[in-house]
């Protein structure tokens, strides 16, 4: 069985990634494919990411999540709140019956740095330029991730990662905290968020009261 790591968050919130060394039959098994996906890599990371759900929750109702406009998945009855992410050979759900919750996963990779401009403020440009050349690729990957995850909270789409979705400076460590800002007309919400660096993957969650 290939959990390659679980967390209780707390009584009502659990998180957790899923090596996805097995065949599609297997996590056909537990969960249903509920769309068409025709790729088969991107069909087994979403069959992995739903399978994650009832594995953190048995009782989680699978079969009654819906997709919004923003194509983000959810429960009508919000009986649990739930995020998913996926990045190469692993999946991520975290899971809660309480807290609005947002979780990101990727794999470290130098494209990071084509796209910085796209996803950070020029002050934070600036922060992420002033660690040494070597830590950058690193930084930039958990900056990412830390947005997707805030992304990922909000859930209701439309919003411009370098103007909206704000991180102060911090000291990067293989796991810690990053105090961040959601900044929108009409919405302001300070969010911290966990991260933890395993062998080439960053892990990013966050988990509130609903909003």
């Amino acid at each position: 069985m290939p959990l390659f790591y679980q967390q209780d968050i707390n009584q009502t919130t659990r998180a957790g990634i899923w090596h996805l060394t097995e065949e599609e039959d297997f996590f056909l098994a537990k969960v249903p494919l509920t769309r068409e996906i025709t790729h088969p890599h991107k069909r087994l990371q979403h069959l992995g990411g739903r399978f994650l759900l009832p594995f953190l929750f048995p009782d989680f109702p699978h079969a009654e999540i819906e997709i919004a406009s923003t194509r983000k998945p959810f429960l009508p009855t919000e009986q649990y709140h739930f995020s998913i992410s996926h990045c190469g050979d692993y999946a991520a759900a975290i899971v809660s019956s309480n807290q609005q919750v947002g979780i990101d996963i990727e794999i470290i990779t130098e494209r990071v740095h084509r796209i910085k401009h796209k996803f950070l403020h020029p002050d934070e440009q600036a922060f992420a330029a002033s660690y040494p050349e070597d830590q950058q690729t690193k930084l930039l990957t958990l900056l990412w991730s830390v947005k997707e995850a805030m992304f990922k909270w909000w859930g209701r789409g439309d919003i411009d990662f370098s103007e909206v979705l704000w991180i102060d400076p911090f000291m990067m460590q293989d796991r810690g905290i990053v105090q961040a800002m959601f900044q929108k007309p009409g919405h302001l919400y300070p969010l911290q968020l966990q991260y933890r660096f395993k062998n080439d993957l960053v892990y990013v969650w966050v988990a509130t009261e609903p909003i």
